[in-house]
């Protein structure tokens, strides 16, 4: 590890504390020229690092930049693989490609401040704007198959709204299949991709997408989300995005290796005992939505008055 990230751990494992250039040189086995340099550069890269006259060098409490070194120290499992970008074309379609390339262990995961082709169920995009949100995607390698893909993106949804809930203080519902609520807005979108064995049938690893929203945007949401998207929080609450996406991880993994759809997932969902719009391809119909049933699975009641059940589709709460 570089000086500039043993600093930045250092740094982040004390943040609002002061420490001495003699005390981090010590610590870090190296000179102060070093770790002034490596100060220099994380304050070139955003680091808000004040330097106070026989006090020493403390990373302020606020500081809000996304670094593997400040997202291991919450980590239940340090070891595996993190990647924080800048800037990406997708979380999800970079570490396909690296759990293919490179094995990556179950737990792995890549994070960035923005996206540009962020990716949605059914080849919609998603609005990823910098500083607003977490988007992240982690790799799994559950012993399923595909057909019980519904439990990974499950997991991940009480997953996410656990982890929100106990670091941001904000409950969240989740709407068959995969999107999580506040105040009827649409806050996370959770996108599942699977690589699996085409003999078998089995998993060979997952990737689960995760756009939460955490702050309204600049300017507003596209015109084409406006009505339905929303944030998870005010402006001006400050959370520690770093604690938040551990956080996420940390639950995720223990919510994937329970079996079947976690009975928090059904306590959670919004949409039983609505009447919603129901798409699925170019078909679009209005439905009672009776249960999910204890498979994931969706009961509803048509027009006709005769009950079904589904699989997957998109639900709209407006109708």
């Amino acid at each position: 590890m570089s000086t500039k990230s043993e600093l930045l751990k250092l740094l982040e494992s004390n943040k609002g504390t002061y420490l001495s250039g003699e005390e981090m040189a010590g610590r870090l086995g190296c000179s102060r020229t070093a770790v002034w340099k490596a100060m220099k550069s994380l304050r070139d890269d955003g680091y808000k690092i004040k330097a106070v006259n026989n006090k020493g060098y403390v990373l302020d409490t606020d500081s809000d930049i996304l670094s593997k070194e400040a997202i291991r120290l919450y980590l239940k499992n340090k070891e595996v693989f993190i990647e924080v970008k800048k800037e990406i074309e997708s979380t999800n379609q970079y570490l396909k490609k690296q759990g293919i390339e490179e094995n990556l262990p179950a737990g792995s995961f890549v994070l960035a401040e923005m996206q540009k082709a962020g990716k949605g169920r059914r080849g919609r995009s998603f609005f990823s704007p910098e500083k607003t949100g977490l988007y992240m995607s982690v790799l799994l390698r559950p012993r399923r198959t595909a057909q019980e893909s519904l439990n990974i993106t499950a997991a991940a949804a009480v997953a996410v709204c656990n982890a929100v809930e106990k670091i941001c203080g904000v409950t969240l519902g989740i709407k068959w299949v995969n999107d999580l609520y506040l105040k009827e807005k649409k806050v996370c979108g959770i996108l599942t991709e699977a690589v699996t064995d085409f003999e078998t049938g089995d998993i060979e690893f997952a990737v689960v997408g995760i756009g939460l929203n955490l702050y309204f945007p600049d300017g507003g949401f596209p015109e084409e989300i406006a009505q339905t998207a929303g944030a998870s929080l005010e402006r001006g609450v400050y959370l520690d995005r770093n604690i938040l996406a551990a956080e996420i991880v940390n639950h995720l993994l223990e919510e994937s290796e329970k079996e079947g759809i976690p009975a928090e997932y059904i306590k959670r969902n919004l949409v039983p005992g609505r009447t919603v719009r129901v798409s699925y391809g170019s078909e679009e119909r209005i439905v009672l939505a009776k249960e999910i049933l204890p498979d994931g699975r969706l009961l509803i009641e048509n027009q006709q008055g005769e009950e079904e059940i589904l699989i997957c589709g998109d639900v709209s709460l407006k109708l």
